[in-house]
């Protein structure tokens, strides 16, 4: 399945509980957006090639989604509740149909449509958006991917009895002025986020760390990245619905300036496919 919102591969040859989405590497900018952004600047949130890093798993009987749409447009990995009520041109608060209850993320100027530019965080738009165009985002991009998504895991979930997602993501290699930690800090090459134990059984995480351990990885775990809405939103590790967030760092495959890929990038999608197989294992032989 392929639309304008998102494309889903390994659905219906679909043989193992393991799923793995990939929210933010859309590079389709709708025509609408109406931001002030330098392009080079504006695509510094786009997880780049994370897609590509990924799309194996459809290959061996798991399924992939993958958004087309750029998450500063609309964040599906953010509630809709994560907005500034004060950001929009809007005075009445009443006539909304969400209640907006904002996080650290829109404080930050990137929650459910970010409205700062990275990395350092000029305004997005030179005038405020409306409430009825922030809706139309949701209706129209948000809520699908939601939406498939959630069925992928449900139908995953009813014909398994369980699931494994898998959040794909990448971080820069150093913080920025719009991140919480210190502008500068250097991150690690990845960090797994399962909600501090409340996403995913605790097996799941320890086999994803250690297995890029034993690579020569460094692997944080919870910090700076716990994992956010796609994580939460769908998993109860009590009823054997598991999901964990995986953050890469760019500077293992990718130019962060010019969002080319460096010779290493083959280097890390290969060991990233002996991830996947290592899961689909575990799952088989029954440890997961």
């Amino acid at each position: 399945m392929s639309d304008k919102i998102l494309n889903v591969e390994g659905d219906e040859g679909q043989s193992i509980p393991l799923i793995i989405d990939s929210p933010h590497s859309g590079t389709e900018y709708p025509l609408d957006f109406n931001h002030q952004a330098e392009p080079s600047k504006l695509r510094q949130a786009e997880d780049t090639h994370v897609n590509e890093l990924y799309e194996y798993v459809s290959s061996i009987g798991g399924v992939f989604i993958e958004a087309k749409f750029p998450r500063s447009y609309i964040d599906p990995n953010r509630s809709e509740t994560d907005f500034i009520f004060e950001d929009l041109n809007e005075k009445n608060n009443s006539i909304s149909e969400i209640k907006f209850n904002p996080t650290i993320k829109s404080e930050l100027g990137i929650g459910l449509v970010w409205i700062k530019i990275p990395p350092n965080g000029e305004p997005m738009y030179k005038d405020k958006i409306t409430l009825k165009q922030l809706m139309d985002r949701v209706n129209i991009y948000h809520r699908p991917y939601h939406k498939i998504l959630k069925h992928t895991l449900n139908e995953t979930y009813k014909n398994y009895g369980k699931f494994y997602h898998v959040n794909a993501h990448s971080m820069q290699n150093q913080a920025t002025a719009m991140s919480d930690q210190s502008q500068g800090t250097t991150r690690p090459d990845f960090v797994i986020g399962d909600r501090e134990g409340t996403s995913c059984h605790r097996k799941f995480t320890d086999l994803i760390v250690d297995f890029l351990r034993g690579l020569n990885y460094s692997v944080d775990i919870n910090y700076p990245y716990k994992g956010m809405e796609l994580v939460k939103a769908y998993s109860d590790p009590l009823q054997n619905k598991n999901s964990v967030q995986i953050e890469v760092n760019r500077k293992l495959y990718m130019n962060e300036e010019t969002r080319k890929k460096t010779d290493n990038f083959k280097i890390l999608k290969k060991d990233l496919e002996k991830l996947i197989n290592k899961i689909k294992k575990e799952i088989d032989e029954g440890y997961l």
